[in-house]
């Protein structure tokens, strides 16, 4: 699909946002209840009690780590960021955090007393949740043109910021592979068949080899062929990632892909989050219903966000 950088980048962007507030107001209902009651639109309340185009902590942590990219990868900054967050209610819908997962809070708790930032992150297997992958996006389009090693040490940095486990790193450095990939323009097929060779030949070594296993059904590049009932949906991140993968590659349009991804249920606005910005990058900005993007909690301040960060990627590729 021919479609410019610019396009893809904040499509992927704009396409997190979306699938994050689409599934805000269903969060931790079960599969069941969204097949009886499908979502298909913009709603409001619901789980959170928030207006229609309210999104989550997912949305604001990629906001901050957009934010922090924009003068570089600075890990103490980002961290900074994710403080302000957290404690002011910076880059939130309406001023306030209304949500945040327990290994992240954990985190961005030690890194407000002095740790060092890429040691903030939980190491234990039991903190192999969602949060690191649902915001690291901005960083797999940030140094998407770096050797695949290279960006893989970039998202396994960030993502270390709250999630240091090996298998929480490795989701991340997945993701951006096809993330890279989807940006050059393959097809969502082919992105996921090269994220899946290139993963495999890299997580060969400690302590990322003896997770392996855990990435059995993505390196077999046959994920998509599971069915709907193979799909996890919940919080774990090998969960997260297979399910956006699933959705991504089990439609046809941005729409079906998002609607899909919330229709799971269960951690419907992370699910929702990481598979838009999967289908945003390769249906384009223009992909998205227009609505949806007018609807959203801060809408302006998002635009001005998101072209400050596709301006300067630009002028990084031109060496300017």
């Amino acid at each position: 699909m021919e479609l410019s950088s610019s396009e893809r980048i904040v499509g992927g962007l704009w396409g997190s946002v979306v699938g994050d507030a689409l599934g805000v107001p269903v969060e931790f209902s079960d599969r069941k209840e969204r097949k009886r009651d499908p979502v298909t639109d913009m709603r409001g309340y619901g789980t959170h009690h928030q207006p229609p185009g309210t999104w989550s902590d997912d949305s604001s942590l990629i906001l901050c780590t957009v934010e922090s990219l924009l003068d570089g990868f600075i890990p103490y900054h980002m961290g900074q960021l994710f403080i302000r967050w957290y404690q002011e209610g910076h880059w939130t819908p309406w001023g306030k955090v209304f949500d945040v997962g327990g290994t992240t809070r954990s985190a961005i708790r030690r890194l407000s007393t002095c740790f060092e930032p890429e040691q903030a992150g939980d190491v234990d297997e039991g903190s192999n949740g969602n949060g690191s992958l649902m915001r690291i996006l901005p960083v797999g389009l940030h140094f998407a043109t770096l050797p695949p090693k290279n960006l893989i040490d970039n998202a396994h940095r960030a993502s270390s910021l709250t999630h240091r486990h090996p298998r929480s790193q490795m989701a991340c450095g997945f993701y951006c592979l096809m993330v890279a990939a989807l940006l050059k323009g393959l097809t969502p097929l082919d992105a996921y068949a090269h994220a899946a060779q290139t993963a495999s030949t890299v997580y060969w070594e400690r302590p990322f080899s003896t997770e392996r296993s855990h990435f059995k059904r993505l390196f077999s590049s046959k994920v998509h062929s599971l069915r709907e009932s193979a799909i996890g949906s919940d919080g774990y991140v090998v969960h997260t990632l297979e399910a956006a993968i699933w959705c991504l590659l089990n439609s046809s349009s941005f729409r079906e892909a998002v609607l899909k991804a919330v229709n799971l249920g269960e951690d419907t606005d992370t699910t929702g989050c990481v598979t838009g910005g999967l289908a945003g990058i390769y249906y384009g900005f223009s992909s998205i219903p227009e609505e949806w993007i007018n609807g959203l909690a801060q809408r302006e301040k998002i635009q001005a966000l998101l072209d400050d960060f596709v301006n300067e990627i630009i002028k990084k590729s031109e060496g300017v």
